[in-house]
């Protein structure tokens, strides 16, 4: 890592191991402190936001054990602590993410104030109401919310993120397979591809180069083979999670598929371990029909409001695009769409992408008429 990165890591895990107060929240801090917090640039003064409702989280509704939750963050060599693994920027948004030393938790920054301020004071009370209900829901589990109570250069700057989210890894099981058997793992951050990207659509997609655009979106080159009711399950599962999202004008979110090869399920070791916490049949992996992969699932990148101020703006910016024609009418952006809409579109995403059996073992894309009627 380079020294930035080796600071923001240092960062955060300061903030997973201090202490933990008697009660919820943190106490503010004093003027000396504000004032070295203000002229730090990238090791910002880090803390843990409603400390005690993720902790809450963790040990009762995904069971994960306290003790070993911290342990995720030491090295497993030497029980100390241990510069966090950096993966480097994988969004387009320009988010950083780490992973714990034993790949169990990905901590990933929110660098946009936006997205941190919709998680924060109006996603994350249905957020956790939900999670409560639905133990095994699809949506990522966070474990911890970071941020920084005082204000820095660092953070003005935009050099260094002063929140970051901490959450389950489920590609965890990867590096316990042989180099060759990780290659074959396979990723895919999938969302409706029929929106209007203006990077890849207009002026002949001349507006960013290939390597941005390639990150825009993804796209399955295949079906997802299971049974009837594992199907049943998931359209039924992802149709509830989504309902809070829609309720609370989230769009632009991802399902995050993994499939790797069935022959890889096993190891000298023993079997693939599953992301931490109570199991979930998409969590732990799902077989394919004919036996060929192991399919692992997950909603992410829920944090994008449509009444957002910058969404209202690219939709001003998009309308004006279809005024000006460019050759067509382009339609909704995916983060300018209405929650609804964005839901509906989703969930039929879903249903085109899962592959089952009709009666009479031929492949069917059909999802029961019953679970359509709830969107």
């Amino acid at each position: 890592m380079g020294r930035r990165q080796r600071l923001v890591s240092t960062s955060i895990l300061r903030a997973i191991f201090k202490p933990a107060r008697s009660k919820d929240g943190e106490k503010r801090p004093g003027l000396l402190s504000r004032i070295l917090a203000f002229f730090s640039v990238f090791q910002l003064s880090l803390s843990r936001y409603r400390a005690e409702l993720f902790r809450k989280l963790r040990n009762e509704t995904w069971e994960i054990e306290e003790e070993a939750y911290t342990e995720s963050f030491r090295s497993p060599s030497h029980g100390k602590r241990t510069d966090l693994i950096s993966v480097g920027d994988l969004g387009y948004s320009g988010s950083t993410f780490f992973a714990s030393p034993n790949s169990k938790y990905l901590i990933k920054s929110l660098p946009r104030q936006f997205e941190q301020s919709f998680f924060r004071d109006r996603l994350l009370k249905p957020y956790v109401e939900h999670m409560q209900l639905n133990p095994t829901s699809l949506l990522v589990r966070i474990t911890d919310l970071l941020y920084a109570p005082s204000a820095s250069i660092g953070a003005a700057l935009g050099v260094a993120p002063n929140h970051h989210i901490v959450m389950e890894n489920i590609l965890y099981g990867k590096s316990s397979c042989a180099k060759d058997c990780q290659d074959e793992w396979e990723t895919y951050d999938l969302k409706p591809n029929d929106y209007f990207y203006p990077e890849r659509d207009v002026a002949g997609g001349r507006l960013a180069p290939e390597s941005v655009k390639e990150r825009l979106i993804d796209e399955f080159p295949d079906k997802i083979r299971v049974t009837i009711d594992e199907k049943e399950e998931l359209v039924s599962q992802i149709t509830r999670d989504t309902k809070i999202l829609q309720d609370n004008n989230a769009v632009d979110y991802s399902i995050f598929l993994v499939r790797y090869p069935a022959s890889a399920s096993s190891t000298e070791n023993g079997k693939i371990p599953t992301p931490p916490g109570r199991g979930s049949p998409w969590r732990s992996g799902i077989a394919s029909r004919d036996g060929e992969w192991i399919y692992r699932a997950i909603l992410l990148d829920f944090f994008w409001a449509k009444d957002a101020i910058q969404a209202q703006a690219l939709t001003g910016l998009v309308n004006t695009f279809n005024f000006m024609k460019w050759g067509r009418d382009h339609g909704p952006m995916s983060i300018t769409t209405t929650s609804d809409e964005y839901r509906t579109r989703f969930l039929r995403m879903i249903d085109d992408m899962v592959e089952v059996p009709d009666s009479a073992g031929q492949p069917s894309g059909q999802v029961p008429e019953t679970l359509i009627e709830e969107v």
